[in-house]
């Protein structure tokens, strides 16, 4: 009986960093073999900018997720760097797109899923570009561009945003424990289930209550299992 969740994230699969692909592809052809859902909570690429985007470099790994997919409910939910991922690829490689958040009941347990980017409130200049890219008009008017001219768009955008981080605290750029409390109440939802700030930890911020980070692929896994018989265990092998 399949009785195992899956959670990841935050791959930033890049066909710059081979050995993090090489990982997944073993992740998902032997750890995730029989798993009884798969969820990836965002960040599987470091960037895409449409479906139409060359993946040359990445077809191993694609493969091996759509491979997965074909044996194991495979669940999307968009972060902050492929937010653009869209029903073409998701019907390819055989991905339910999920929207943010998504609320599960597993056991007992009552968990909700988000990448982990709302959460980060004190990023006030992050939050505002993020509310700009999440619109349906701009993300249509982008992908309507010739790709090269969205690529050189997201070069831009990348300096920028390199420039604007090397001038933050990692405290502003971590989640803000009043949107970690606000997230909960509204939710009506015991654990809370994320990635994005790649800082792998189980936190109980009260009694009851219990936030799940997820960490990157640098290049070890980083993931989260839910089984009926133990419970959610967070397995973090980065080197």
């Amino acid at each position: 009986m399949r009785d195992e969740t899956l959670f990841f994230s935050d791959c930033h699969l890049d066909p710059a960093r081979p050995e993090v692909s090489a990982t997944l592809v073993e992740f998902l052809d032997r750890r995730a073999v029989g798993a009884a859902r798969i969820f990836i909570l965002g960040d599987l690429f470091e960037v895409w900018l449409g479906d139409d985007m060359p993946t040359d470099g990445l077809e191993p790994v694609i493969d091996a997720l759509a491979r997965r997919a074909a044996d194991s409910p495979t669940f999307f939910l968009a972060g902050n760097r492929d937010f653009l991922l869209g029903r073409g690829f998701a019907d390819r490689v055989g991905l339910t797109l999920l929207d943010e958040p998504e609320l599960l009941e597993l056991g007992d347990a009552r968990v909700a899923l988000v990448h982990g980017d709302t959460l980060c409130t004190d990023d006030h200049d992050y939050q505002a570009f993020r509310a700009q890219v999440r619109q349906p008009a701009w993300q249509a008017d982008f992908v309507a561009k010739p790709l090269p001219e969205r690529q050189q768009i997201a070069a831009g955008l990348r300096r920028d945003s390199a420039a604007a981080m090397a001038q933050k605290t990692m405290e502003i750029m971590d989640v803000n424990d009043d949107a970690v409390g606000r997230c909960f109440a509204a939710l009506g939802v015991d654990s809370i289930v994320h990635g994005h700030t790649h800082r792998p930890a189980v936190h109980r911020p009260a009694p009851g209550l219990t936030r799940y980070v997820l960490g990157d692929w640098n290049p070890g896994p980083s993931f989260l299992s839910w089984r009926a018989s133990a419970g959610f265990e967070l397995v973090d092998a980065r080197v």
